[in-house]
């Protein structure tokens, strides 16, 4: 009876000796755990230094909230639904989700970069010098002075990038957000240089307001045209006047979006050129790589200590 009440005593005495011996090992070994958690250090802060800051510019936008078919959509709903008329509005919630759709989508954004000719400044950008403004391109990517690209191709990828690459890499450095609450929208880019990713959030912006605008007006257009064939092919007189409404909505939609240039977005709060980075987190780059390095210094000091105790006593035996 008494040695089961004295065993769990033994227990935390073992415990307290192992615990001891560990930090024996440890200490031992405690040059090994410098001079690695040093060298990872050193090259913690190397490697943090070698990387380009990145800058983050963002604009804040707000949907157009005009709504050129409200007063007719429910009594012409249906008639125009099987003439196959959107009544829907220039700037509502669906306009908007379209939006974000088509500004995030492959075909959007590779027009983009063609139209803007960005592949350069978007996948050879190597440095940016804050003095004049400029950037340095990879040599072993493109000459800059002679627009030539000598990149090695491989993995299906040619010499120069195509557009559905640009497509990738773009969607990389391109968010956008929306708070559900107030609708509102922040659309950022990230780059090198802090004035090209203001350029090009202002680009985009104004890009996704002429794509949206250019479909709701070729949208309004055949949709009148086909409403006045059908006003043409009718005798009846309730039917004209509905068609005649139809008719007026779209050409309300036509006007709104020939005299609007923020046509589904309306900009709240512009994109500047940021003066501070957004990244890389040099410091917690380097605490990070530091504290692994220590790690993995006691964590072998105590394996080799354990490996060696096993071959001792397997000698023994």
């Amino acid at each position: 009876m008494s040695d089961h009440l004295n065993r769990p005593q033994y227990a935390a005495a073992d415990d307290e000796i192992d615990l001891r011996e560990l930090f024996s090992v440890i200490w031992r070994g405690k040059w090994v755990v410098i001079i690695t958690t040093v060298i990872f250090a050193v090259t913690a802060v190397i490697y943090a230094l070698s990387l380009p800051n990145i800058y983050k510019s963002e604009a804040l936008l707000a949907p157009a909230s005009e709504q050129a078919g409200a007063g007719l959509s429910g009594q012409l709903g249906g008639l125009a639904a099987l003439a196959g008329v959107n009544l829907a509005s220039a700037g509502g919630v669906d306009d908007t989700v379209l939006a974000i759709e088509i500004l995030s989508s492959r075909e959007f954004l590779a027009k983009f970069v063609d139209k803007y000719q960005l592949l350069p400044d978007l996948i050879a950008a190597k440095n940016w010098n804050q003095q004049d403004n400029s950037l340095t391109y990879d040599t072993d990517i493109y000459l800059a002075d002679n627009k030539k690209w000598v990149r090695e191709p491989k993995d299906g990828r040619g010499a120069k990038p195509s557009l559905q690459e640009a497509y990738e890499v773009f969607s990389e450095i391109m968010l956008i957000e929306q708070d559900p609450s107030t609708s509102m929208i922040r659309l950022s880019v990230e780059h090198l240089s802090p004035h090209i990713a203001a350029q090009w959030v202002r680009w985009l912006i104004a890009e996704i307001n002429s794509e949206m605008k250019r479909r709701d007006i070729s949208e309004a257009q055949s949709s009148i045209a086909y409403l006045e064939q059908q006003i043409g092919n009718t005798q009846l007189s309730e039917v004209k006047t509905a068609l005649f409404g139809l008719i007026e909505e779209q050409t309300k939609k036509l006007m709104l979006a020939n005299v609007r240039d923020e046509y589904i977005f309306k900009t709240i709060d512009s994109a500047i050129a940021p003066e501070q980075k957004a990244r890389p987190g040099r410091v917690v780059i380097v605490i990070v790589v530091t504290f692994l390095g220590g790690f993995i210094a006691v964590f072998a000091v105590i394996l080799r200590h354990y490996i060696r105790h096993s071959q001792k006593s397997n000698k023994v035996i």
